[in-house]
C-alpha cells in the first residue's frame, strides 16, 4: 500500500559507497520515508556497491517554509 507520504516526512540520507569498480563515492543524498527506503533507492542506481557510512540529514526548515503553500 505506497500511500502518499507528507514532503515533511521524507527524510534524506547521506551515503558513502564502494563501487563495485572499487571507486568511493561520497556524500551521495538520497530521499527516503526511512533508511530501508532510501537503500533500496540507492542499490537501484549502484548496483552490487558497499556502503560504507550512511547518516541522516535532518529536514531543512526553510525547505519547507518554501514549500508550504502561500
Amino acid at each position: 500500500m505506497g500511500g502518499f507520504v507528507p514532503f515533511s516526512a521524507i527524510m534524506k540520507y547521506g551515503f558513502r559507497i564502494r563501487t563495485r569498480s572499487g571507486l568511493i563515492v561520497d556524500k551521495l543524498l538520497i530521499h527516503g520515508k526511512d533508511e530501508v527506503d532510501a537503500e533500496r533507492k540507492l542499490r537501484q542506481m549502484y548496483q552490487h556497491c558497499r556502503i560504507l557510512a550512511c547518516t541522516i540529514h535532518e529536514p531543512d526548515k526553510n525547505a519547507d517554509l518554501a514549500a508550504a503553500p502561500r
